[in-house]
Order: structure tokens, then C-alpha cells, then sequence
């Protein structure tokens, strides 16, 4: 994959680029028993208040119905396309089985049209095979891993990512992600071999602002911009700088503030803490 600049026509123009979807199969289209309605919620939740902001707006698109869970076992299936998908960073694989059933699965880097992959335990650890995470030999690179088994993939799912497996002991594996941070998940959790592919979608340059509306992004306003009501950095005679440290507008900490949940369940699971901007060193979970 790579990125294709466009010529400076216009200031809009000047810089941006896009994905040249090189990856993609030339003339596939979407397989329609795969298909849903993508309904628009523009950042509310069931009572009509905004619970995201900056949402709203964008394209219509429908959603491709993703099987995570890789669950049919023992049956050959080869890809019938690599397709794009409006809904997610990555590119997504087309799979026929052998006995007719098709399915969407993330595609991971270098798969291509014709190939042929497989579930289960039996599987070979080859590119876009999915097996359990215990019968994946150590150091190698996976995408799509669970987190419980049978729940299907959770984790390394967007364009470019990956984990390496770096231990297995006591029914559980090790997993390096793309933080730094290590952690544990049950051996019986499946993982995808490779490495997600589109790996170049971080470098493309949207380049103007009607191109993030399309995405139904809407315009992200400065806090100093507003009154004091709607957020705490408001208010003032003048331009000001907020007058306190960097927050949100529920006024929690913008800039390096701790927002994980002490308790949370699954700080047993981390065995190593990703790298703290603030200090530069590495964190040993108690």
C-alpha cells in the first residue's frame, strides 16, 4: 500500500493525500448478505444527549458485518476479494468457504485474493490463519487476539497494529502490544497470524475540514472560545489562556492525568505498564 499525494489546485488541495488502496481486489463489490444499516447516532446516547462530542453528520455508508470470532474450524476457505471498509481504518478479507458460506474477516498485511486460510487448532501458523494463542509458536506476530475465549478478537484491530507473543506459562500468554505494555490472556484465546494491514493509514493528510465533515466529524471548538457554563477554560475579559491547568470540559486532567480506574478488573492482567510520558521509564504492575 502506499499514499498518493494530490497537486496543489487549490489550498484544500495543497498537501493532502489518500491511500492509492493498492491492497484492495480491482472491481469487488460488496457482498450483500453481509450488509446492515449504519444508523447515525451523532454522539447521543438514547435520551438524545451528547455524549461524544464532535460527531455528527458525514456520509451514508452501510456496515459489513465483521466475523470476529473465526469460529468454523476445520474447513478451508479462500479469499475471494480484499475489500474497503467505510467503518474502520483496515481493509477487509472476503472468505469463501469450502462449502459456500462467505464471511468478512480484518485483512492482515500481505494477504491477497486467491489465498487460502483456515481455523482452529490444526491450522498452520501462516498469514490470516487463526488458532489458539497456545499453539502459536513464541515470537511471533499476531492481530485480532481475544481476550476470553470464544468472545471473539478485542484487541489489535485497527490498520497497522500488531502484538508479539513473548511467553506462555500456566494456561496463560504473554502478549507484547504496541505500547510497550505487556499482558496476559488465557492460552485458549484465538489471535490471527500477521500483522493488520493499511498499514499506511496514519500518514494520510485530510488536508481540509470539509473532508473530516464527510467523515461526520464536526468542528472541534476551543475551550477559551466558550462561556464559563459550557466549559471551564470560558469566561473572561478578553483572550485568556483558561487560567488553570489544561481539563475537560467535565474539568478532569488533559495533559498527563491518570484516567484509568484503580480497581479496574483487568489490572491483573497487565504484567507490564506501557511507558509513562511523564516519567520515561517503564511501570512494574503490584
Amino acid at each position: 500500500m502506499g499514499i498518493r499525494v494530490y497537486k496543489p489546485t487549490s489550498a484544500g488541495r495543497r498537501n493532502a493525500s489518500v491511500s492509492d488502496f493498492a491492497e484492495l481486489t480491482p472491481g469487488a463489490q460488496p457482498e450483500r448478505n453481509l450488509l446492515t444499516p449504519y444508523k447515525k447516532k451523532a454522539g447521543r446516547n438514547n435520551q438524545g444527549i451528547i455524549t461524544a462530542r464532535h460527531r455528527g453528520g458525514g456520509h451514508k455508508k452501510m456496515y459489513r458485518v465483521i466475523d470476529f470470532r473465526r469460529s468454523k474450524d476445520g474447513i478451508v476457505a479462500r479469499v475471494d476479494s480484499i475489500q474497503y471498509d467505510p467503518v474502520r481504518s483496515a481493509n477487509i478479507a472476503l472468505l469463501k468457504y469450502e462449502d459456500g458460506q462467505k464471511t468478512y474477516v480484518v485483512a492482515p498485511l500481505g494477504l491477497t485474493a486467491g489465498d487460502k486460510v483456515e481455523n482452529g487448532a490444526d491450522a498452520a501458523p501462516t498469514v490470516g490463519n487463526c488458532l489458539p494463542l497456545k499453539n502459536i509458536p513464541l515470537d511471533t506476530t499476531v492481530c485480532c487476539i481475544e481476550l476470553r475465549p470464544g468472545q471473539g478478537a478485542a484487541m489489535c484491530r485497527s490498520a497497522g497494529t500488531s502484538a508479539k507473543l513473548k511467553a506462555r506459562d500456566a494456561g496463560w500468554a504473554q502478549l507484547e502490544l504496541p505500547s510497550g505494555e505487556v499482558r496476559r490472556v488465557p492460552a485458549n484465546c484465538r489471535a490471527t497470524i500477521g500483522r493488520v494491514g493499511n498499514a499506511d493509514h496514519m500518514n494520510v493528510v485530510i488536508g481540509k475540514a470539509g473532508r473530516k465533515r464527510w467523515m461526520g466529524r464536526r468542528p472541534h471548538v476551543r475551550g477559551t472560545a466558550m462561556n464559563p457554563i459550557d466549559h471551564p477554560h470560558g469566561g473572561g475579559e478578553g483572550r485568556t489562556k483558561g487560567g488553570r491547568h489544561p481539563v475537560s470540559p467535565q474539568g478532569k486532567s488533559a495533559k498527563g492525568g491518570a484516567t484509568r480506574q484503580r480497581r479496574k478488573p483487568s489490572n491483573s492482567a497487565i504484567v507490564r505498564r506501557r511507558k509513562s510520558r511523564r516519567y520515561g521509564q517503564l511501570k512494574l504492575h503490584k
